[in-house]
Parts: structure tokens; C-alpha cells; sequence
């Protein structure tokens, strides 16, 4: 399976590129838009509009790589991944955390397998050799999703912490990631120029 495609990602109507700060409204918009039954798969509880506002607020403030699926403008999914270690001390467990958000109207359409590609190959690049992902027992998408990639991760039986397989970044996965990352922040500032003139046209 190939889960290094270049950027932007096209997934029917949409596309994919890493987010950036400029892009934490966008994010934080996306989850508010999440019904109760996406928000309590994605955090594993139910959660308050305030408690998604101030999880987006903080998202970007640390090692956090988060992907957006874009629709016409807006964020409709995204995949986080939160490296748990410091990335300079070699003695440390390398473990990273995954998450997936994708709203109810835009899900099979492949948009979280386009996703998780982004994030394995982004876990690689960060030498992580192990993911965690919330998943609930009643969470089949997830657990269908795990399974389409189990020639690039091995997850336990409860699908819920799975092991990267084979393949190390090399130099070529780093400079694709690079290009990617330069593409994504060129598009999200010219996105932010045309928020920027609506809101001032509005």
C-alpha cells in the first residue's frame, strides 16, 4: 500500500494537506460541526462545544502534525498525531498517538484511509516505532481502517496500540514530507489571504 501520495490528496470533492496555525479556526469549526456520536468516538466521552474550543486552541502549540480533509473550504476531517516523546533523547519510548475525526456527511469516501497514510508515513519520518489510537469497542470504522493498513502497522487484538512494520524514513520519505509541508503552508496562507478578504468585504 502506498501511503506517501503528494499533496493535495485528491479524495472525491476534496483534497488533503497538513494544517498550520493560520488553519486553527478551520479545525476548531470542523469539530464543532462533529454530532454527539462523532464526538464521543473521537474523544471516547461526550464533550461540550467550550471543550472542543479549547482543545483546538491548543493543538497547535505542541509537536502535534495535524491533516485536514478540505471541502470547498472547510475542514470536513482530520488526522492528528501527537508525538509522546522528545524527539532528541533516544532513550525515550517511541510512542505516538493518532486520532480521527471525519464528519458524519463525508465518511466512505476513503477520506480516513487517506488519513492514517499521512499519519504512518508522518510517524516513520518522527522514528516512532509504536501508535496509540483511541478506539472504542464499537467503533468498526476504526477498526476496518486499522485492517486496511496491516501491511504497514500490526495492531493488538483490541485495536487500540498497533506497532509500525519495517520500512524506516529514509531520505526520499523526508523530502516528500518536506515538499508537502512547503505546499501546505503556501496553500493555507493563500487561504488565509481569501478569509481575510471576505471577512473585510462581509
Amino acid at each position: 500500500m502506498d501511503t506517501t501520495k503528494s499533496d493535495p490528496t485528491p479524495v472525491h470533492a476534496g483534497y488533503i494537506r497538513r494544517l498550520w496555525p493560520a488553519d486553527q479556526s478551520l479545525f476548531c469549526d470542523h469539530l464543532l460541526r462533529l454530532d454527539s456520536e462523532s464526538r464521543h468516538s473521537r474523544f471516547g466521552m461526550a464533550v461540550s462545544d467550550e471543550f472542543l474550543q479549547n482543545y483546538a486552541g491548543h493543538c497547535f502549540a505542541h509537536d502535534s502534525v495535524i491533516f485536514g480533509y478540505f471541502v470547498d473550504g472547510l475542514v470536513r476531517g482530520a488526522g492528528e498525531l501527537r508525538p509522546l516523546f522528545e524527539a532528541h533523547d533516544p532513550t525515550s519510548d517511541r510512542v505516538a498517538e493518532a486520532a480521527f475525526s471525519v464528519e458524519h456527511a463525508y465518511r466512505r469516501r476513503g477520506v480516513g484511509t487517506e488519513l492514517l497514510g499521512r499519519i504512518i508515513r508522518t510517524a516513520r519520518n518522527r522514528q516512532a516505532s509504536e501508535l496509540v489510537m483511541s478506539c472504542l469497542a464499537s467503533n468498526r470504522a476504526m477498526q476496518t481502517l486499522a485492517r486496511h493498513y496491516r501491511a504497514d502497522i500490526r495492531f493488538e487484538a483490541d485495536q487500540v496500540t498497533g506497532k509500525l512494520i519495517g520500512r524506516p524514513p529514509n531520505a526520499f520519505t523526508r523530502a516528500q514530507e518536506a515538499f508537502e509541508d512547503s505546499a501546505s503552508f503556501a496553500t493555507a496562507f493563500v487561504d488565509l489571504q481569501k478569509r481575510l478578504f471576505t471577512s473585510a468585504v462581509h
